[in-house]
């Protein structure tokens, strides 16, 4: 059962949201029916700090457009946890984006953009559907890390590359940390993160609200280890993925729930806004298939 701090949709409503309907998510936040309880998040600033940082003036124009869309876009962000990494969010501009596209777990929709690390194949393919507008492919090529910065409608995309373990040695650069800006809200995806994060990986992903972590505690990172990169993000909202069982969950949430607030979802989907962010720590759990 759902914990009282997340408030229920109504039946009709709730269906809509499932099949990704951007006029029921309106509908739902004119009824003041948001999934978190209301409150002001964590002591943090009040925009992301990365939004205007370190633009060139050649881009003023563009920037202003891209900001004048993200001003007129309202309403929630709706985030449903499909499996395993992968979850799709959908903008108050209707703009869908699916995280970790692999060939096993994908959305019943094309989304128009997705995200992909380069782990293992559960975490991406070599043939996504030629629908999708953009590919963001979070590992490196010839030497150089990926880069991405990519404005759409109201989201705003960037990755920050981490290291992977591959066999004995090291992949460089073969996963991406990818932040989403959308509606005000912050989102990072640690994608298959296998290592602790140094002050400069924190500085590039700035201020966070909205943490998709894995916790599988063996093929990333350790449970302690895990521990420790969210408390040093200090996002108001851990949302827990990449687990193989109940039991590996559950001894996620035991041993974060010292510490944090953990609440249960019956529905795999929320809506987030910066006016709903929890006032205290807290892990939500999503089911997903």
């Amino acid at each position: 059962m759902s914990s009282p701090a997340f408030a229920a949709m109504p039946n009709a409503v709730a269906a809509n949201c499932r099949r990704g309907s951007l006029r029921a998510l309106l509908a739902a936040s004119a009824f003041g029916v948001l999934a978190l309880s209301a409150g002001t998040a964590l002591a943090q600033p009040e925009k992301c700090p990365r939004m205007v940082a370190e633009r060139p003036k050649v881009r003023l124009a563009a920037l202003d457009a891209a900001m004048l869309r993200l001003a007129e876009a309202t309403g929630p962000v709706h985030l449903t946890f499909i499996g395993h990494a992968s979850f799709l969010i959908e903008s108050p501009a209707g703009v869908s984006i699916v995280t970790d596209y692999n060939d096993y777990v994908r959305a019943n929709l094309v989304p128009r953009i997705v995200t992909m690390n380069h782990a293992h194949d559960t975490h991406y393919t070599d043939a996504p559907d030629p629908g999708i507008e953009y590919v963001l492919k979070g590992w490196g090529r010839d030497g150089a890390p990926a880069h991405h910065e990519v404005t759409v409608e109201d989201v705003w995309i960037r990755n920050v590359p981490t290291n992977i373990r591959r066999g004995a040695g090291t992949e460089y650069d073969g996963n991406s940390m990818f932040v989403f800006e959308v509606a005000g809200v912050c989102i990072a995806h640690l994608g298959h993160l296998h290592h602790l994060l140094t002050k400069d990986h924190l500085e590039a992903l700035g201020r966070i609200d909205v943490v998709l972590a894995p916790v599988d505690g063996s093929y990333t990172l350790d449970l302690e280890g895990m521990v420790e990169v969210l408390k040093s993000i200090n996002a108001p909202l851990v949302i827990p993925m990449h687990y193989f069982s109940q039991y590996g969950l559950e001894r996620f949430l035991a041993r974060l729930g010292q510490e944090w607030t953990v609440q249960r979802s019956a529905e795999p989907f929320v809506l987030l806004s910066r006016e709903t962010l929890p006032k205290t720590r807290t892990v939500l759990v999503l089911p997903g298939r």
